[in-house]
């Protein structure tokens, strides 16, 4: 039988080159992958639907499960994961200090869906003392004005929000224009004079977060074309078993000092100093492994009112035989 054509559309990291390279094959089909900055890879496939799989925003895909035609499925299989912490950046003339001084300040986000704006939405109320809706949001372009409305958005009406397209968040930030700015990037105005982040030590409070919690946030999972998924059988546990191998060999390669695989002078120092504070398998793939976790994510979407209801994690994939990874 011939193998299915499948058009993979991926962000570039040592987790997904063994998918795109040849190195690792998914049973059963042809693989013609694309590699592509992770914002456009997601304007691209949230407005055209380019790939029929194709890493996607988890807080994203939760949104599509609430439209009638629920055009994918998805695999759990996460290829970015990250604590938001140092990802979170204050105006220095704010006296901002912890996250509850955030309360009634104009935070920036570039886009509201974002995985990283829902998790440091969520903990920041479960853990930190500040309410969800008490800032105000400002969305727009973390470097340049936005020019429309890419990654389609909604706003629910629990929340304080303010549109700005005439500048970059980055310059209204160390402007003062907005307080703080919650971002997957940093912004190019950081370590100006007048930006820095809200943790002095964020990896010290992320720590603190997962020995509270056992989270590593999934930022990212694998989705699939609904349409392809039912007409092919196996294919959802194919992927994963895939994506799976390929996350394998990529911490295997973090191991091998004959030739480092990264730029990071004590590479297998850190990996062991991240096992020695997360656990060997700090990454996990599988729903079983993943449940509570998905749970979280599930209820904090569902607090900022972004879907209806809250959706079990059995609900994030459809496919019978994912439910037993």
């Amino acid at each position: 039988m011939a193998a299915l054509s499948l058009k993979i559309g991926l962000s570039d990291s040592d987790r997904t080159r063994p998918i795109a390279n040849g190195e690792v094959s998914i049973a059963g089909v042809e693989a013609d992958v694309t590699l592509m900055g992770v914002q456009a890879l997601f304007n691209k496939q949230l407005t055209e639907h380019t790939f029929d799989c194709c890493e996607f925003p988890i807080t994203s895909y939760l949104r599509t499960l609430e439209r009638p035609e629920r055009p994918y499925v998805a695999v759990p299989v996460f290829p970015s994961r990250h604590f938001r912490f140092s990802n979170v950046f204050v105006n220095t003339s704010k006296r901002i200090r912890t996250p509850a001084d955030l309360a009634g300040k104009r935070i920036g986000v570039p886009v509201f869906d974002m995985a990283a704006a829902v998790w440091l939405r969520g903990i920041f109320q479960d853990y930190f003392g500040l309410p969800r809706t008490s800032p105000i949001y400002v969305s727009g372009g973390l470097e340049s004005a936005r020019s429309g409305d890419e990654h389609p958005q909604f706003y629910p009406d629990r929340f304080k929000h303010e549109q700005w397209n005439d500048n970059s968040l980055a310059v209204l930030l160390a402007e003062g224009e907005i307080d703080a700015l919650y971002t997957a990037r940093a912004p190019s105005t950081w370590r100006t004079p007048m930006v820095t982040r809200l943790f002095e030590n964020p990896m010290e409070a992320e720590l603190a977060y997962f020995s509270k919690t056992g989270i590593f946030p999934p930022m990212h999972l694998i989705a699939i074309k609904r349409t392809i998924a039912e007409s092919n059988p196996g294919l959802a546990m194919a992927v994963f078993d895939g994506f799976a191998k390929a996350q394998t060999i990529a911490r295997e390669r973090l191991f091998d000092s004959a030739a480092l695989s990264t730029m990071l002078p004590w590479q297998l120092e850190n990996l062991m100093f991240t096992e020695q504070q997360l656990g060997s398998d700090y990454w996990p793939v599988g729903l079983a492994k993943n449940r509570s976790t998905l749970d979280v994510v599930g209820r904090y979407m569902f607090e900022d009112g972004l879907i209806s209801r809250k959706l079990s994690p059995e609900e994030f994939f459809p496919q019978p035989d994912l439910l037993t990874t």
